[in-house]
């Protein structure tokens, strides 16, 4: 899976005067975090760098993380709209490895403000919880793009578990140079493998209470004080 080729990304258009409010908001948010930490960028500068007026900004988004909130929802959009059907055969792992490969060729440009996201989670634990919930809905939908099912309690489990597991990958992503992202390839694959063993565990845990839901079926008596199993 490793050495397995990566298609080029698909181009991204840079900062434009002619992009909507929304969009250069977003750029110029990004472009901030990769100079500074989150905590220090303003409204005001974000409005300057966009070129749109404070009311502008704040009809649009209520707060920094609600801009890093738009962020991530459009990389879920564009991974969506990059479907490969060729995969469509593949086994869930290969799925999913391609899903996120794509994810982190359209994250390449935000290298730094990734880094720099990292370095203030790490000394914030009220934005690392913010994070963690971003990643969460961010890779249920990564995992419905890889045809892995999403739903219910243990589609949020499998979503916790990847968003814990795409962490992981990310330290590895951001010091990844190498064009090939070989390191990078080399840990999700990695990542995965425990994942597919996490994951089986997890669906044996949840076989276990049906089993004693059938053996320990709730008995009652009979007219003649023999007790019964509940049908």
């Amino acid at each position: 899976m490793v050495g397995k080729p990566r298609r080029k990304p698909a181009a991204r258009a840079g900062a434009s005067a002619d992009k909507p409010e929304r969009e250069r908001i977003i750029d110029a948010f990004m472009a901030l975090l990769a100079e500074k930490p989150i905590e220090r960028i303003g409204f005001a500068e974000i409005a300057q760098r966009a070129r749109v007026s404070l009311p502008q900004l704040r009809g649009l988004f209520a707060s920094t993380l609600a801009i890093l909130a738009a962020q991530v929802k459009e990389t879920d959009r564009a991974v969506l709209a990059s479907e490969d059907a060729d995969i469509a055969e593949e086994p869930a792992r290969e799925r999913l490895f391609d899903v996120l490969m794509r994810r982190l060729e359209l994250l390449e440009p935000h290298k730094a403000a990734v880094r720099s996201l990292q370095r203030s989670a790490a000394c914030n634990p009220g934005l690392a919880f913010a994070l963690n919930g971003l990643t969460v809905r961010s890779q249920q939908w990564m995992l419905t793009a890889a045809d892995i099912g999403s739903a219910g309690p243990r589609g949020m489990l499998r979503a916790q578990g990847l968003a814990v597991l795409y962490a992981s990958v990310l330290r590895t992503w951001v010091h990844d140079d190498d064009p090939g992202r070989a390191r990078t390839m080399a840990a999700l694959d990695r990542a995965l493998a425990r994942g597919q063993r996490w994951s089986g565990l997890l669906d044996d845990l949840c076989r276990i209470p049906a089993f004693f839901s059938r053996v320990r079926r709730p008995r009652r008596r009979d007219g003649d004080g023999e007790e019964k199993v509940a049908a």
